[in-house]
């Protein structure tokens, strides 16, 4: 027993999903742009830097899918809420992503959606009354998962999009997790411990969500083990998937992973330390390498460059 008081989450007053307002719908979210559509916008650019970049980096995904190398998209919270899934699902179905790594946030958003066609709070509004994540479902569903996932071994990624597929939620077709596990594509989740709401639901297992991420973490180094002409996407995360990526990267390469021809690209709204470094600069020193940061908004720039990469693979 610890020499310290702990905080009793048993005691937590948590209501239920349905009479919490939320921001962001299923109905608001975008459509894939069409290949052509894309292609011609990136054709009507300049050849001058990021517009160059953008181009450059289309070319180098749809390389190293046309080689059957790994494509990576790493994804924040932020990238889901604003809607743009469903460009990112089209490049799984496509087979051009072939390994989906999220953080918690990113994870949680992504079930929501799938079993409610809606989420995201008022985090300001709903933590000066106390109930700032505070809703049964969203806790009893990813909590029971990943419990039945450590006990079947299983990765939290695989098992948020195994338990999704047997419940079949109406909005199913709009998450990742549960697309990625369709379609045997490896979706790993990693979460520090305390980031996300779900952890202080009482149902909350920190010895099953430390397993089950701690396996995300080597699922995702065996990717890395494939680096040399792969490509990897930072979408939106500032912090915990940049720093995730640097030691399963290092992994790999104590592994004897080659990074000569890897492509790495950060695509954010504000360019911060974490990705610059350890995204687009330490690892990209290989002969062939190259890392790339690019600035926008997510919901503009992710469905252009889904598009864009669609149209490079298909000409």
């Amino acid at each position: 027993m610890s020499r310290y008081r702990e905080a009793d989450l048993t005691r937590l007053a948590v209501g239920a999903f349905g009479q919490r307002a939320t921001r962001e719908r299923i109905e608001d979210f975008a459509r894939p742009l069409a290949p052509e559509a894309a292609a011609a916008v990136l054709d009507s650019l300049p050849d001058q830097l990021a517009a160059r970049a953008l181009r450059e980096v289309v070319d180098r995904v749809a390389e190293a899918h046309r080689r059957g190398r790994p494509v990576v998209a790493m994804c924040g919270g932020h990238v889901v809420k604003v809607g743009v899934s469903p460009c990112l699902i089209t490049l799984l179905e496509r087979g051009v992503i072939t390994h989906l790594a999220l953080n918690g946030a990113a994870a949680l958003h992504d079930i929501e959606i799938a079993r409610a066609g809606r989420t995201s709070e008022d985090v300001e509004a709903n933590l000066m009354t106390g109930s700032f994540g505070m809703v049964d479902e969203t806790g009893d569903f990813m909590n029971a998962a990943l419990r039945e996932g450590a006990r079947r071994g299983e990765g939290l990624g695989e098992c948020w999009g195994r338990a999704l597929c047997e419940e079949a939620p109406p909005h199913a077709g709009a998450s990742l997790v549960a697309t990625a596990w369709r379609l045997g594509v490896p979706a790993t989740v990693h979460v520090a411990v305390g980031t996300d709401t779900v952890h202080y639901h009482p149902a909350c297992d920190g010895a099953a969500l430390g397993e089950t991420s701690l396996r995300d973490f080597r699922i995702f180094a065996a990717t890395l083990a494939e680096a040399r002409g792969a490509a990897v996407l930072n979408f939106g995360s500032a912090v915990v998937l940049p720093e995730v990526f640097l030691k399963a990267l290092a992994v790999a390469r104590n592994l004897g992973a080659g990074l000569e021809g890897l492509t790495t690209a950060n695509f954010d709204q504000v360019q911060h330390y974490r990705p610059r470094v350890n995204v687009v600069e330490r690892p990209t020193r290989a002969e062939g390498a190259r890392g790339y940061s690019l600035t926008g908004h997510h919901e503009i720039m992710v469905p252009l460059f889904a598009g864009a990469v669609l149209a490079r693979i298909s000409s």
